[in-house]
C-alpha cells in the first residue's frame, strides 16, 4: 500500500523540535501514540459540538447509548452502567439524575436502595438517542472521509491490534 503522508503535521513539527533539542531522544513513538492522542483531542471536540446540537453532553450521550445498545427494555442497573462506562457509582448517579430531570431516563423498580433500581430509557430518551447516534456516526464518517476504504480497513486492523496489546498490559498492571 503506497500511502501519501503530508510532509509535516503538528506531531512531525514537535518531533523535529525534539530532534534539534535532544538529538539522542527517540521520539518515534510519537508517530503513533502522539497522533492517536492528537486525533482523539480533535475528534472529541467535533463530537462534543455535534452532540450539543442534539442537546446532549458526552456523559449523557454515553449513558443513553449504553442503555439503548443493551436492547429492550433498555434498562440496566447502576452497577452495570458504571461497569460499562468505567465510571464511579457516584458519577453514574449524577449522570442518571441529570438525564432523569431532562425526562430521558427513568428509575424503574422503586427500591429504597438505588443500586438495585434499574435505569431505563423513556420514550423521549429513546428518540433523543436515536437522533444523537445518527448525528454521532455522521460526524465520525466525515472525519474519516479522506481515507479510502482499504486504508480505513488497514488502520482499523492495526488499531485493534495495538488496543488489544495495550488492554492486556493494562490488565496485568491492575493485577500486580
Amino acid at each position: 500500500m503506497n500511502m501519501q503522508v503530508p510532509a509535516t503535521d503538528r506531531i512531525g513539527r514537535i518531533r523535529g523540535e525534539w530532534a534539534r533539542e535532544c538529538p539522542a531522544l527517540d521520539t518515534s513513538p510519537m508517530e503513533i501514540i502522539g497522533r492517536i492522542l492528537r486525533a482523539e483531542h480533535l475528534a472529541d471536540a467535533l463530537i462534543r459540538a455535534a452532540l450539543r446540537r442534539e442537546g446532549l453532553d458526552r456523559g449523557g450521550f454515553d449513558v443513553l447509548a449504553t442503555l439503548r445498545r443493551a436492547g429492550p427494555p433498555y434498562q440496566l442497573t447502576p452497577t452495570r452502567l458504571y461497569e460499562e462506562l468505567v465510571l464511579t457509582s457516584g458519577a453514574v448517579t449524577h449522570r442518571v439524575d441529570a438525564l432523569e430531570r431532562a425526562g430521558l431516563v427513568e428509575r424503574v423498580g422503586g427500591q429504597p436502595d438505588r443500586r438495585s433500581t434499574l435505569a431505563g430509557l423513556t420514550g423521549k430518551g429513546t428518540a433523543v438517542i436515536g437522533r444523537a447516534m445518527g448525528t454521532h456516526m455522521n460526524c465520525e464518517q466525515a472525519m474519516i472521509a479522506s481515507l479510502p476504504a482499504t486504508e480505513r480497513q488497514a488502520l482499523a486492523a492495526l488499531l485493534t491490534k495495538l488496543l488489544l496489546a495495550i488492554e492486556a498490559e493494562h490488565r496485568k498492571g491492575e493485577h500486580a
